[in-house]
């Protein structure tokens, strides 16, 4: 028999004329998350129900767990739209459990109205079936040892006692295509999973600045992409070099300004690159306050260096949350690997925490920016990075 594993969604539920769009959006990315399996997506009754081989069950319920807009999903066992049948499932299921099991409560979702029992008879009649044959079992509607949910289908009833979380959101590539600036730090792996989780497809762009940096610290953005990839089929990630800018900058630049002229010239590459991906945003993994280039005045003169559209889903943040974030979806161990990254490296002592757009745009009129740039987009390294 092919393992049977039911898929849910939440917020998806709610979007009206555009829960199709929704939908389709989830199925195809279902599809992708299983496509190394013989498996099939089905759309049920506010469910999916995916169907593939028992012995890879618990390898596809992992990698459906990590899908963004799956809120939960249980491996089932099919019935009949029979109560008898419905009846000697449950029986079966149940007579698996431990003794020390004992507390039950019965759950019942009838989408087929027009199967003849409401859910609360076949919760009623479900449980009084099973005292019968499980004396030790007792109702517990509060705290239940274990719960055993049924699901009344157009075609079939599923039964299952487990439930695995997922991650929840929407679907990725539904909301449209953003590039994330990935750093080697804790917070803008964490900035790209959560725009992920509202439906964005994420491409990534990492500076660095080799020789001055080591060949490492490029490995550790491919890891962090490939943590990411985890929600998705995959993810391109471009790196660019820094170097020649940072000399340029060096010599004819303040110290304290370095950052924040620093940053403004990578948004700008950032914006070059978007409109050669034909992407709509940029995420970055700011967080208000958190160090100097993040005051709301460095942001301010930072963001005015380009017209697009500025992503910052850590912006409310505190730096506790964001480690506990970065240790849940699993990237905090990559980033906290000693390898400097192009800002990290030439990190000024006393960095200005209050720019002013004239001084800083006095400064950048030196630099021969246009050439800059054109150099540094021309040394782009594009890799496609899968889970």
């Amino acid at each position: 028999m092919p393992a049977k594993i039911m898929v849910r969604y939440g917020e998806i539920a709610l979007k009206g004329k555009n829960r199709g769009q929704f939908e389709q959006q989830l199925q195809r990315n279902l599809n992708s998350a299983l496509k190394d399996f013989p498996a099939t997506v089905k759309r049920l009754h506010g469910r999916f129900m995916v169907s593939g081989p028992e012995e890879q069950r618990e390898t596809m319920q992992q990698r459906l767990s990590k899908v963004f807009g799956v809120v939960s999903l249980s491996p089932v066992k099919e019935a009949g739209l029979d109560l008898e049948e419905i009846k000697q499932l449950a029986l079966e299921m149940v007579g698996n459990m431990p003794p020390e099991r004992n507390k039950f409560r019965i759950k019942t979702r009838r989408a087929n109205k027009d199967f003849p029992h409401p859910s609360p008879e076949i919760n009623q009649l479900l449980g009084s079936y099973l005292q019968q044959h499980f004396p030790r079992l007792v109702v517990d509607l509060k705290q239940p040892s274990f719960i055993l949910s049924v699901e009344i289908g157009y075609d079939k009833a599923y039964l299952y006692l487990e439930r695995i979380a997922g991650p929840g959101g929407l679907p990725v590539g539904i909301t449209g295509r953003g590039l994330l600036l990935l750093s080697g730090g804790i917070d803008s792996p964490v900035a790209g999973w959560l725009a992920m989780k509202r439906g964005l497809a994420l491409e990534a762009i990492h500076f660095h600045s080799y020789p001055f940096t080591s060949r490492r610290s490029q490995e550790k953005a491919v890891d962090l992409c490939r943590k990411l990839a985890l929600s998705c089929e995959s993810i391109p990630l471009h790196m660019i070099s820094l170097t020649n800018i940072q000399k340029e900058l060096r010599s004819q630049c303040p110290e304290d300004l370095s950052i924040i002229l620093l940053r403004r010239i990578m948004l700008r590459l950032a914006e070059l690159l978007s409109a050669r991906q034909k992407l709509q945003a940029l995420v970055t993994g700011e967080s208000l306050g958190q160090v100097a280039s993040q005051t709301l005045e460095s942001i301010t003169v930072t963001a005015k260096s380009t017209g697009m559209l500025i992503l910052r889903p850590l912006l409310g943040m505190d730096k506790k949350e964001i480690v506990d974030k970065a240790t849940a979806v699993d990237t905090y161990n990559i980033s906290i690997l000693p390898y400097e990254d192009c800002c990290t490296l030439f990190l000024p002592k006393n960095p200005v925490t209050r720019p002013k757009l004239e001084v800083v745009e006095n400064y950048e009129a030196k630099l021969n920016l246009d050439d800059l740039l054109e150099e540094a987009i021309g040394s782009t390294e594009t890799i496609i990075v899968k889970s």
